[in-house]
């Protein structure tokens, strides 16, 4: 399956503490995902919920000095789960990673959150010890290893509408050559799936995962489910792409992306949500401006257009993604368990 780490250098960690017993409102239903890429990565951010748990974002703002990202971290656990950041800090400084500051380096750890605390106990959120684990993981994994996905790393809690939401990735390559890949931690207030049918809202989807209309007593079941918008919201992502952009194409990247977000959760971007994408590009591949570029425009131009919409392709397909893998945490029902007749045989 393809996914983020596709292009060369990124890896992706997991870490999470999930009880057997884990039901709403008691034991451990939380974790976090770090996405450690290469040295010299060019980073940016793009918000549009209106609930919003982050880190660092100002510091990505293109008119700011910092121009490269060391990691970036995407946590269960509200606002409490910022404090994996210490332990992302930690390992980066022990590897010798970050900003070079005459006696030692300061990391460039940007990241976010989403609110999954009710499904498991109040109190039970990432530590700066998750965020260390995360990136230790990330580190074994090795270059281009698949990613795991579905009740993972920050998508143990995660909920989409009344669906379990999770962990999901994706990527595509260009005719250029350029790699352009996706994480996301769906947690969405709004659906994944439309009620009245039973499938992903987009058709493209349905054909990339082979979906069938399932039986009408399946989609009945579904329909049935209370379906208010959800306390347990915000759907965080990275996107990333091994093409060589400015911080300013970054952040037009990130804001492209969004788009993914509203094709595949409606609504999206809702006061409840806090959606939030970062997007990373590697500079590994210089891709020579158009000849018929105007020379008023950036010569990024054309490039970023096809990198855009790669990267709103590429989040809306791991959105699916990471429902589709999800399994069941207290009692949260899957899009596999409920709506099985979705799946051709």
């Amino acid at each position: 399956m393809s996914g983020i780490t596709d292009i060369a250098g990124i890896r992706v960690g997991h870490h999470h503490r999930l009880d057997d017993d884990a039901s709403l409102g008691g034991g451990w239903a939380c974790g976090v995902t770090v996405v450690l890429p290469p040295p010299g990565t060019v980073g940016a951010v793009d918000c549009r919920g209106g609930a919003p748990g982050t880190r660092e974002t100002d510091l990505l703002d293109p008119v700011n000095s910092v121009r490269y990202v060391d990691a970036v971290l995407l946590a269960g656990g509200s606002a409490y789960g910022l404090a994996a950041a210490d332990g992302v800090m930690r390992w980066l400084e022990e590897q010798q990673k970050g900003v070079a500051m005459g006696a030692g380096v300061v990391p460039i750890v940007p990241g976010a959150v989403i609110f999954d605390l009710p499904v498991g106990a109040w109190d039970c959120r990432p530590t700066a010890e998750f965020g260390y684990a995360a990136c230790a993981a990330a580190d074994e994994s090795g270059d281009a290893a698949p990613v795991a996905v579905g009740t993972v790393g920050a998508g143990v809690g995660a909920r989409a509408g009344v669906l379990k939401g999770g962990v999901g990735t994706a990527s595509i390559t260009l005719p250029s050559g350029v790699t352009v890949g996706a994480l996301v931690v769906v947690n969405a207030a709004g659906e994944a799936v439309d009620p009245a049918t039973g499938l992903p809202w987009m058709a493209e989807l349905i054909a990339r995962y082979g979906l069938a209309a399932p039986p009408a007593e399946q989609v009945e079941a579904l329909a049935q489910l209370p379906s208010p918008l959800s306390a347990l919201n915000t759907t965080i992502a990275v996107v990333a792409t091994d093409a060589a952009l400015s911080p300013a194409a970054c952040r037009r990247v990130a804001i492209a992306a969004h788009d993914g977000l509203a094709r595949t959760l409606r609504p999206a971007h809702t006061p409840l949500d806090g959606d939030t994408v970062f997007a990373l590009a590697t500079g590994a591949i210089e891709v020579p401006p158009a000849a018929d570029t105007p020379a008023a425009l950036s010569p990024e131009t054309g490039l970023l257009t096809a990198v855009g919409a790669a990267a709103a392709d590429c989040l809306a397909a791991a959105v699916l993604d990471g429902v589709i893998a999800a399994t069941s945490v207290a009692g949260i029902p899957t899009y596999r368990d409920l709506l099985p007749g979705a799946f051709k045989s």
